[in-house]
């Protein structure tokens, strides 16, 4: 039995009927949580050794390398069941919506440091590090990530696949077992 099939398993029929036909996003939730991590640590790593004057240049470094990571994962697994174009096109234009949602991250992270100035000296060391992360982190993330879940689906990873004859809408994991006929959302 795979691993998500008896990770999904352990999980009771009425979680099953709402989850499931959100798998699509649940997966993208998880892809965008380990990119979330890797560019939080890359972030604050590059931003505390190599770049200490440019946090917004070490957040794109860090977003860059998150965002291939992110590539794969999603052509891999999230989108997996999507698609039609061919790769260095669909490669193309992830890297393109990557770009505009990494414009899109910075911007709370830019207003922070340089209109409300929390940057020090004018902020302690802690309150600006918060800062940083609350806007750049958090703030930025979240309206680049809603940026990218509509412009993914909708531009690189098109429903092309998905409506062809060839995939069954049944398909969810190998060694999942659906629950059964009888059970219902309100279980």
């Amino acid at each position: 039995m795979a691993f998500v099939g008896k990770i999904l398993n352990r999980f009771p029929d009425r979680v099953l009927v709402w989850a499931l036909p959100h798998a699509e996003m649940l997966k993208f939730i998880v892809v965008g949580g380990i990119a979330f991590v890797v560019t939080t640590v890359l972030f604050f790593g590059i931003k505390w050794t190599v770049l200490p004057d440019n946090p917004v240049t070490a957040n794109i470094l860090a977003i860059l390398v998150a965002t291939v990571l992110s590539y794969v994962l999603n052509r891999e697994w999230s989108f997996s069941q999507r698609g039609g174009r061919q790769r260095h096109h669909e490669a193309a234009l992830f890297f393109v919506i990557a770009g505009i949602g990494t414009g899109i991250n910075q911007i709370p992270l830019w207003t922070s440091r340089y209109v409300f100035d929390w940057r020090q000296p004018e902020v302690s060391v802690l309150a600006e590090n918060l800062a940083d992360f609350v806007s750049g982190s958090l703030i930025g993330t979240l309206l680049a990530t809603s940026f990218r879940w509509w412009a993914m689906r909708r531009f690189v990873f098109p429903d092309e696949i998905r409506h062809s004859p060839a995939v069954h809408d049944t398909e969810v994991a190998p060694g999942f077992e659906a629950p059964s006929s009888e059970t219902t959302a309100l279980d």
